[in-house]
């Protein structure tokens, strides 16, 4: 029987082995005294297995308080519970209600995260995942064997349409590849979503004409399901290539609603993630979740970047670029976006740690407060993946590109 198979980090005062047992039954045919109905048949076909524990190191004081009974010590350990697909079917809200359902409430925990997930081929099958991907975002831009250099519209609200498309012909005309509205753009009064489109799209339709190079613009269309559709059909009236989605905010089955439709790109913003993974000890790892995102169908997924303006460390930065890179699942890697507090000296460490140019690099205040202005920050941006791919250090990118100094003082500190 094809079993899919999660993988936890766990803490508990309890024996680990009681804890994840207690953990498997909560999450599928159990429940906390036995019931009628509950034959041994039943539980062989649907209940959860614990497949593997791992000790790992105790400690004396809990991560999160409220776990109840147990000893005075806290055991952390490695758990590796399987589901079998008929579980769930192939229906990944429910999916995600088995592997990150009631188990984080559970009092014999003090800490649990959702690391990986291994998904068998019978449960993947029934999904298309990215339709354009990193290859078929290289076929939109016209950009190869770089990566992508996009930016962020700042300010992020208060600009009028005819505003945004001003600020966006400097930057089409300055050669970049990708912009986006911010996450907190999408349809507010002073800026109506149909009329930014509009705008927009004129500057980016008649630069295309003229040279040939169609910039992909990622319009924010997070709201209600009808509206989001409607959004979509704007975009795609319009000659736009791609739509940007709070993710985390709209949920996997919009999301997938969406996804499906295919004919736009999509742009998956993952505002909220801090709360799903700041704690070490609580919530979800990213290789995890990308897999739940790519198998919604989002093509491009943001992993914040090196040396970046919120918490996260570079290591786990570069784990997650890794991660929406690797095959699996359906051999469809997700584009990943890089930004955050982003500007092109960020650059050859990028490079250095991941050895990859399949990226959406972003840079907001990078390229637009660059001090000679959004043109110069595109082909600052420019200037400093040439240095990476030539393994310089940022001191000898400044040496061997003397117009790089002018960033460095800008943003260096």
């Amino acid at each position: 029987m094809d079993r899919l198979t999660a993988h936890y980090l766990v803490e508990t005062p309890h024996p680990v082995e009681k804890a994840a047992a207690t953990l498997a039954g909560e999450q599928s045919s159990g429940t906390f005294v036995a019931v009628p109905g509950e034959t041994e048949e039943l539980k062989h076909r649907f209940a959860a297995r614990v497949e593997k524990i791992v000790p790992l190191e105790t400690v004396a004081t809990p991560a999160i308080p409220g776990a109840r009974g147990g000893g005075q010590s806290f055991q952390r350990a490695l758990v590796s519970v399987s589901w079998s697909l008929e579980n769930f079917g192939t229906n990944l809200p429910t999916l995600v209600s088995t592997l990150q359902g009631n188990l984080y409430e559970i009092a014999q925990f003090s800490g649990l995260k959702l690391l990986d997930i291994d998904f068998p081929e019978a449960f993947t099958k029934s999904f298309r995942g990215p339709k354009f991907g990193v290859t078929g975002c290289r076929q939109l831009t016209g950009v190869h064997n770089r990566p992508l250099i996009g930016t962020i519209i700042k300010p992020s609200i208060g600009l009028s349409p005819s505003e945004t498309a001003a600020m966006v012909k400097t930057l089409v005309e300055a050669g970049i590849d990708f912009l986006k509205d911010d996450e907190l753009m999408a349809n507010p009064p002073h800026s109506p979503f149909d009329d930014r489109v509009d705008a927009i799209m004129a500057v980016i339709n008649a630069h295309a004409d003229r040279t040939g190079k169609k910039a992909m613009y990622a319009f924010n269309v997070s709201d209600e399901l009808d509206e989001m559709s409607r959004h979509y059909d704007k975009i795609v009236s319009s000659g736009g290539t791609c739509a940007m989605l709070s993710i985390n905010s709209v949920g996997l089955a919009a999301s997938k609603k969406i996804c499906d439709r295919g004919a736009l790109a999509i742009h998956g913003h993952r505002n909220g993630w801090g709360m799903l993974n700041r704690h070490p000890l609580l919530g979800i790892e990213y290789p995890a979740y990308q897999k739940l995102w790519r198998l919604a169908g989002v093509d491009q997924l943001h992993v914040n970047g090196i040396a970046n303006k919120f918490w996260e460390s570079d290591d786990s930065v570069v784990r997650s670029i890794q991660s929406c890179l690797a095959p699996d699942p359906l051999g469809k890697p997700v584009l990943p976006v890089v930004s955050s507090g982003q500007w092109g000296g960020q650059a050859p460490e990028t490079f250095r740690r991941t050895q990859t140019v399949d990226l959406l690099y972003m840079a907001g205040g990078g390229i637009m407060a660059h001090p000679a202005g959004p043109a110069a920050g595109v082909k600052s941006l420019r200037t400093w993946w040439e240095a990476a791919f030539e393994g310089l250090t940022p001191t000898q990118a400044v040496a061997a590109y003397p117009e790089l100094a002018v960033s460095v003082a800008k943003f260096g500190k």
